[in-house]
């Protein structure tokens, strides 16, 4: 089983990486402010940085390390990745895979199922944990759709009925996720899903947390061997890593919305920590990043117990868990690609 390692996160502008050694120099203005060992690490990201060094970036590509440039904002600028690991069979499967719409839409439903019933599931451990504080039966009701949702996936011919399904259920997910905000309810209020860009607080959470996740997706499956970009629900554009949108689909609701809702509800975050710009976009300051992000690290690091291994893993290691086991259903080890369903 794959380590869970540290990934490095770069949310100053101003720090410029540079290899010393086995360690990262991380200075500004020419003055170092920290060094940490390559050793430990499975990624970097940075956010609007002042740039990398050839040598770190060759060293990283050397020793497997994800390299990754985001906006200040957080999006997805580009990335640097050594040589694709695993067999060149098992990609030329995924490639054929992804060019026929029956043996994707196989792959797909799966990963919707994952999706619509961890919605479910969020919405009924709220009503299980705080039954005098939300409209249980209003709660209750949507629950119920979502559970339809699911019986209708079963009789769908295709792809585009897969997506207006998946569809339908994340509007009716996210027409009761204002309910679920318990705390603070004058600085988060969520109305519906915004992005490119974010136009509240709240949204503006949950594009950072995506982005996090999608990144933790795609390393996962460059892992296991397999491409990222290359997907079986979301379309190949050009720069768009459509196989870790795929993955990542299931983990939304239960790692990263909970997530959001956790740094809500529990105050970790406030109405200082956002910035609303001229164009009406919202984004979080820096010690709102930098506090975001350590609570994130701590989420990689609790231990689950896998619905579907029926054993320990931390929450971090959960999507390489799942790119492993989309790998083996692809070589045939498997009968079906078991979504993570999260109990």
């Amino acid at each position: 089983m794959k380590k869970l390692l540290n990934t490095l996160y770069i949310t100053n502008p101003d720090y410029y990486l540079s290899l010393d050694g086995l360690n990262i120099v991380v200075t500004e203005k020419n003055n170092e402010v920290g060094r940490i060992p390559l050793h430990n690490l499975e990624g970097i990201i940075t956010f609007g940085y002042a740039g990398v060094s050839p040598a770190l970036m060759g060293e990283c590509a050397k020793n497997g390390i994800s390299l990754s440039f985001l906006s200040y904002s957080g999006k997805f600028l580009a990335g640097i990745h050594g040589t694709i690991k695993g067999n060149v069979i098992l990609r030329k499967e995924q490639f054929k895979i992804s060019e026929d719409p029956i043996r994707s839409m196989r792959i797909a439903k799966n990963f919707i199922i994952g999706k619509i019933y961890n919605s479910k599931w969020v919405i009924e451990r709220a009503t299980r944990d705080h039954p005098l504080r939300l409209d249980v039966e209003k709660l209750k009701r949507k629950s119920q759709y979502l559970t339809n949702c699911l019986k209708m996936i079963e009789k769908i011919n295709g792809l585009d009925e897969l997506r207006g399904i998946e569809g339908v259920a994340a509007s009716v997910y996210f027409s009761v996720f204002d309910d679920l905000i318990l705390q603070q309810k004058e600085t988060f209020i969520f109305s519906n899903r915004n992005k490119r860009p974010p136009l509240d607080n709240v949204n503006a959470m949950l594009s950072f947390a995506y982005t996090l996740l999608v990144s933790m997706c795609s390393s996962g499956l460059e892992t296991v061997g397999l491409d990222p970009y290359v997907g079986f629900m979301h379309s190949d554009r050009p720069g768009r890593a459509s196989l870790a949108l795929d993955l990542m689909e299931e983990l939304r609701a239960v790692y990263a919305d909970r997530f959001v809702l956790t740094m809500i509800n529990k105050k970790i975050l406030n109405e200082s920590d956002f910035i609303e710009k001229e164009n009406g976009s919202v984004i979080m300051t820096d010690d709102a990043r930098k506090t975001f992000l350590k609570h994130w690290q701590n989420k990689k690091q609790e231990v689950i117990k896998h619905p579907f291994l029926d054993d320990k893993v931390e929450w971090g290691m959960v999507p390489y868990v799942q790119a492993l086991l989309l790998a083996r259903y692809i070589r045939d080890d498997l009968d079906e690609y078991p979504p993570f369903l999260w109990k």
